[in-house]
């Protein structure tokens, strides 16, 4: 289906709100879907089936069509992977995933990471931080690789946080005034001075895969390193991140 063809199913929509027009548009970007779980999935290895993430995902769909302003002029497919995405989500935390004790990995691994970063006002390397844990660099490793569901959720709520409605406002705004564009730029900086402090490979992961839409599976072919590796240097870079952007890491997301 073309955009014209997508155009008019939208504005039929918008006018009638006819099911059967909801329903080709379900069908439409049922894709998106499968795109959006796809990509979730990495992160929850064989915990939840790929089909059951997909089941979910529709739901977030179908939310997304419902609720969508095609007056407003917003890309559909971006407001979409929000509501899809956090529709999964959303279902992995009822089903409340992540044990206890993961959580209580994640919670010390925080704390030695923030504690680490105050005394020596820099990101402790793997060493370092497996010596303030006590536990060996294998360990380390281990709780990095359990937690990372733990990071994707976290992000995602930091992301949550008005995404939408400066998503909106981005968008239906003909120019933007100059305290916008004086924020986004000390923004853009934060960004890089943090980004700066990722190792080169864990650079690269970061810049392919949030800004480039690639898979870990593509990197890991581009990096030439085993899809394992790149997940394990994906979650060391979200730990970074999430330490120096703070509540400023929606950013990450949606400042481009």
């Amino acid at each position: 289906m073309n955009e014209a063809e997508k155009n008019k199913l939208w504005e039929d929509y918008t006018k009638t709100r006819n099911p059967g027009v909801r329903d080709k548009l379900i069908i439409e970007y049922a894709g998106l879907v499968k795109i959006v779980a796809g990509r979730l999935s990495m992160y929850l290895g064989y915990s939840v089936e790929y089909d059951d993430l997909v089941g979910y995902g529709i739901f977030g769909l179908i939310d997304a069509i419902d609720k969508f302003d095609y007056s407003k002029g917003i890309k559909f497919e971006t407001y979409a992977s929000l509501r899809i995405r956090g529709s999964v989500l959303d279902q992995i935390r009822k089903m409340d995933w992540v044990p206890r004790t993961l959580r209580q990995k994640q919670k010390k691994l925080d704390n030695a990471y923030h504690k680490f970063n105050k005394e020596y006002g820099k990101i402790g390397s793997d060493e370092e931080i497996a010596k303030e844990l006590d536990i060996s660099l294998e360990e380390l490793e281990q709780w990095q690789n359990q937690t990372k569901i733990s990071n994707l959720i976290s992000l995602d709520e930091f992301i949550e946080q008005g995404s939408e409605i400066k998503m909106e406002a981005f968008h239906n705004s003909d120019f933007e005034q100059p305290e916008k564009i004086i924020e986004k730029q000390e923004l853009k900086e934060l960004l890089v001075k943090t980004l700066d402090s990722l190792t080169e490979k864990e650079k690269k992961v970061v810049v392919l895969y949030y800004y480039e839409g690639l898979t870990l599976k593509e990197i890991s072919q581009i990096l030439e390193v085993s899809e394992s590796r790149i997940s394990q240097l994906h979650t060391k870079a979200l730990q970074k991140l999430r330490l120096k952007l703070g509540g400023n890491v929606e950013v990450f997301t949606n400042i481009y």
